[in-house]
């Protein structure tokens, strides 16, 4: 055992180490500074260009000024003569670089939530950025040049509160409630020259004080370290710090160049800026940073050779074609290198669980399309490091994209369970497989500091098969990427003892490797449910809206415009609807649409998806009239692939009137309940508002009592522990109030139609809700309207049927998931609230119940019984309202849709979601239209009709098996064609061309996903 005071002598070293560095070599990290002249002119609002920022009046700035308002943007005009002794073959300058040190007001946040800035030449080239730890700019020029460039500094607030995300409400996430105040101070504007072996000697001295602090005070390797440290203050003067520095260095070099243990960890560490497309900032302050980072990148690959940078989005890179084209130009020299990599082959890293399977199926197509047209490349990995879980329809959507690899770090957050491997094969839900990797350094952000290659080393989870693993090393979330100081760590790091190996990699050749070295890991089958974020699946409901809307209007306007150019030569109008899909699709991004974004950047995309939705109708109406011709005859249209009011899926035929033979609708009333009842169904509304019955009579079953009502609207406290938009704990359930009081009610009805209204008042808010029952439907249509001014409360929706169903059944992007509704294990507990996209479906052997929505994702499943026996408890979640990152979240009025559908089994239900989602349309015209396929087969959707993405007019029908099971499908085509091909998403033939015929035969597995190409 080592003595206390054999340790504490150790202590002491490091302790003295640590003062002489920061008191002795810091400050000499420049050998010398002069000041820079500054002026500056303020840009009020929305950012501008370089021409417009530039030119007008300049006023001075001096050191210790202060400027910017919240938002706003100051051009700096940055101008110094290099003093006479800095020539170049003086003393002086010998072992030095030229640079401009400028500290915009830095705090100690974490660059990207706070001040940056982005330097310009003269002529207007953005060249490097500046943000905290990377405030210097390289420059070049000798004794008396005139040094002259501009800095567009941008005043970001730090909406985050501190210098962690501390989740205090805020007036900053908008920019006319942000205030007036001069958020910055200049702290320092200097012409300097970087000592590079004070530099050098500083990297050194990190890297080794960073491998000792992870050695107990017992390892050798601990206490050679401390021995070679203090030789080393020992050789420096502390006057002459430039003059002894090199000596410095020399006694470290026996401790860097001792080698890595033979079973060292190997880390493929790649360069990246995780830079969220939008979040505690706009998305044009996004672009902006875009812009930032890659030109730190790109300054950085000038320096050092083996340097890779990955970068994910495609939206990210046509910003800076758009906006910074010279820019593009570089980072396009970069990709043709294999230096700056695009990776995941989406638009943007969106939320996987809320957008729909063609949503998912476009961010894969068009981010592949942009970085085959741009850089003439495909991705191979999906690169999703932050999304708030991931769906099992994933795998089959990326593999028909072309990729093969999956990333993410993400499900390290889980609360509760640990994924048991790092790397694995994910199988989603139709038996597709993605080789995948999680990393054991569990974060996008990595430094390379000896800690974290430490900590992920002794986390990794698969020693037995393994030996590597990812690391994405760079300032993220806001922007910033890697240092220069993380890659002198890299070099540094790359076969040190005390470390695992670090070699400076891509991600494609990291997976190269993994896969080559265990190509059959263990697998994990369906869904990666994040214990985390819950409340993503709610937060932000006009968000959510829109989202759904457009999803909705983006399918009707591809079907009908493309029925429209075959049957009438009508244009496709390929560039409108290509322009819609890249709007939504940026607002799938997993901080816009899960609802964790500041207020601007929600009230953006409300006001992008009511601009999509009326791009989109004119679309669909012009599509329409074309096809229908005019006329007065009255027509309905059905968007839906499922048959209704008597019209053929996907066509339009002469309006019909109800069928007179059904039941009317019938409301009787008894002074405390109002019952509809139609021959089907029987529902009665008590004088609360509450259902207490809910009959099907075609099969004598009793879903609801009136000891446990439904239609119950539940209000609970919800106060996250932390992570206010994302989160919804467990523990809200401890508190509830029941919406219970009585109600105003009034009832009316024509025969084909019943309603009972209930409106109520509930704390700051009201709520009316209309229940519906409409003849020849067994289904009961409940809307409630919802005026929300509640604060920190969560809102749900509650339905308490008579059936003991073990699992819930979700619609999920091309089939479902079931989950199950028991808690005997912490996997099992842990999914208290998941995530439906149209319809929840729970049941018995031989019996079941549907709920459809129209526009809500949130849902909880639980089990319970009471006197009368088990019961399912269904529950919506309506509304939340937390108070971070948007203090006014969801204040205002809401509509949600809920259909029930008593004895509906799963395809029954697949068929009511659509018909929430594709209302029928009513046209006057001229001529029915038919459609343009058919498919038949027992479960299976036609769930997207278009135009071919390269011009060609070739028609594109892509279909699912909906229901879980082996199903054989024709599909019909009613319009001329020369062959017909299955195709991957890309609409690449993947088999040989089908026999020509009208019809096809195709053999789908369950969930399966086919796309089918007819060329004409």
């Amino acid at each position: 055992m080592i003595e206390v005071r054999q340790k504490s002598r150790l202590l002491q070293i490091e302790q003295r180490v640590a003062r002489f560095v920061r008191d002795k070599i810091e400050p000499r990290l420049y050998r010398a500074a002069v000041p820079l002249t500054v002026r500056h002119r303020e840009i009020g609002g929305e950012p501008v260009p370089f021409a417009v920022g530039t030119a007008g009046e300049l006023r001075p700035l001096p050191v210790g000024s202060e400027w910017g308002r919240a938002w706003d943007t100051s051009w700096l005009r940055v101008h110094c003569t290099i003093p006479a002794d800095w020539n170049r073959q003086g003393s002086l300058r010998t072992g030095t670089r030229l640079e401009a040190v400028i500290d915009l007001g830095f705090t100690h946040a974490q660059p990207g939530f706070q001040a940056e800035g982005l330097a310009y030449t003269l002529a207007g080239e953005p060249f490097k950025g500046l943000s905290p730890w990377n405030h210097y700019v390289p420059l070049d020029g000798d004794a008396g040049d005139a040094v002259e460039f501009w800095v567009e500094a941008a005043a970001n607030p730090n909406v985050a509160g501190s210098d962690v995300v501390d989740f205090t409400p805020t007036p900053l996430g908008l920019w006319e409630t942000a205030g007036e105040t001069l958020r910055y101070r200049l702290n320092r504007a200097d012409l300097a020259l970087l000592d590079l072996t004070v530099y050098e000697l500083l990297q050194d001295i990190a890297v080794l004080r960073g491998v000792a602090a992870q050695l107990p005070v017992t390892s050798p390797r601990r206490w050679q370290i401390a021995g070679a440290l203090e030789r080393m203050i020992t050789a420096i003067e502390p006057v002459r710090v430039a003059e002894t520095a090199a000596a410095g260095r020399a006694e470290l070099r026996g401790e860097l160049m001792k080698k890595a243990t033979a079973s060292a960890h190997t880390i493929h560490a790649t360069g990246h800026a995780h830079i969220d497309s939008a979040w505690l900032w706009p998305v044009r302050e996004t672009i902006r940073k875009c812009a930032r980072t890659f030109s730190n990148v790109l300054a950085l690959m000038d320096d050092h050779d083996d340097f890779v940078f990955a970068c994910s989005s495609a939206q990210q890179f046509a910003w800076m074609k758009e906006h910074y084209p010279t820019l593009f130009e570089r980072i396009r020299q970069r990709v043709a290198e294999g230096r700056f990599v695009p990776v995941g082959g989406m638009w943007v890293e969106a939320d996987t669980n809320i957008p729909s399977g063609e949503s998912l199926v476009r961010q894969f197509t068009r981010g592949q399309r942009f970085f085959a047209e741009e850089f003439g490349i495909e991705c191979e990995e999906v690169w999703l490091p932050d999304s708030f879980g991931y769906t099992g329809a994933l795998p089959q959507i990326a593999r028909g994209a072309g990729l093969k690899w999956f990333f993410t770090q993400k499900l390290s957050w889980n609360r509760v369970n640990r994924m048991p491997h790092h790397t694995f094969r994910w199988e989603g839900h139709d038996g597709s497989i993605l080789f995948s990797h999680m990393p054991p350094i569990e974060t996008y952000n990595a430094m390379l500091s000896a800690e974290e290659l430490v900590y992920a080393e002794n986390n990794f989870a698969d020693h037995l098969t393994s030996s590597m693993s990812l690391a994405p090393f760079g300032w993220g979330d806001g922007g910033g990427g890697p240092t220069r100081e993380m890659l002198a760590a890299a070099d540094r790091q790359a076969d040190l003892e005390g470390v695992p190996r670090v070699t400076v990699s891509s991600p494609a050749r990291f997976f190269a490797a993994a896969e080559a070295e265990n190509p059959e890991p263990a697998v994990w089958k369906g869904e990666m449910y994040l214990e985390l974020h819950r409340g993503t699946y709610t937060s932000q409901a006009a968000t959510k809206r829109g989202n759904r809307q457009s999803e909705s209007l983006l399918r009707e306007a591809e079907l009908w415009a493309t029925t429209a150019t075959v049957r009438r030569g009508f244009p496709y109008p390929a560039e409108t609807l290509d322009e819609a899909w890249r709007r939504v699709l940026l607002l799938q991004f997993h901080d816009i649409l899960p609802g964790s974004s500041i207020a601007w950047v929600h009230r953006e995309a409300e006001q992008t998806h009511a601009s999509v939705a009326e791009s989109l109708n004119h679309v669909i109406e012009t599509s329409l009239a074309a096809l229908a011709g005019p006329g007065d005859q009255l027509l309905t249209v059905n968007s839906s692939p499922f048959s209704r009011a008597g019209v053929a899926p996907l066509s339009c035929a002469a309006a019909s009137l109800p069928a007179r033979d059904a039941a009317p609708v019938r409301i009787v009333e008894d002074g405390t309940s109002w019952t509809l009842v139609n021959g089907l169904t029987r529902v009665t509304v008590d004088e609360r508002g509450l259902l207490v019955v809910l009959d099907d009579l075609t099969t004598k079953r009793s879903l609801l009592t009136g000891r446990r009502p439904g239609n119950l609207l539940q209000l609970h406290p919800d106060l996250p522990t932390e992570w206010d938009a994302w989160d919804l704990d467990e523990h809200y359930r401890q508190q509830v109030v029941d919406l219970d009081d009585r109600a105003e009610i009034t009832a009316t009805g024509d025969g084909d139609r019943g309603v009972v209204v209930a409106r109520r008042r509930f704390g700051n808010s009201t709520v009316e809700q209309h229940i519906v029952l409409e003849r020849d439907r067994a289904d009961v249509t409940i809307t409630t309207e919802v005026d929300w001014r509640e604060r920190q409360k969560v809102l749900k929706l509650a339905f308490p049927f008579r059936i003991d169903a073990l699992e819930s059944t979700a619609e999920t992007q091309f089939g479902y998931v079931t989950r199950p509704t028991t808690t005997n294990t912490s996997w099992e507990e842990a999914k208290f609230e998941i995530c439906a996209h149209r319809w929840l479906h729970v049941g018995e052997k031989g019996y079941g119940v549907g709920v459809a929505n129209a526009t809500i994702y949130g849902h909880d499943v639980v089990r319970d019984r009471d006197v009368d026996g088990p019961m399912t408890i269904v529950r919506e979640t309506l509304l939340r309202s937390p108070l971070f990152p948007d203090p006014e979240t969801d204040q205002g009025g809401h509509r949600f849709t809920t259909v029930l559908a008593p004895g509906a089994d799963v395809s029954a239900t697949v068929a009511l979601g659509f018909d929430l989602a594709f209302p029928l349309r009513s046209i006057t015209g001229a001529e029915v239209i038919e459609p343009l396929v058919r498919a038949t087969g027992e479960g299976v959707v036609v769930d997207t009709v278009k135009c071919s993405d390269d011009g060609s007019g070739d028609v594109v029908v892509r279909l699912y098996e909906s229901a879980g099971r082996r199903a054989d499908v024709e599909v019909e085509a009613f319009f001329p064609y020369e062959s017909v091909a299955v195709t991957d998403l890309l609409e690449k033939p993947v088999a040989v061309s089908l026999p020509e015929g009208r019809s096809t035969s195709l053999r789908l597995r369950p969930f399966e996903l086919v796309t089918l190409r007819f060329r004409r």
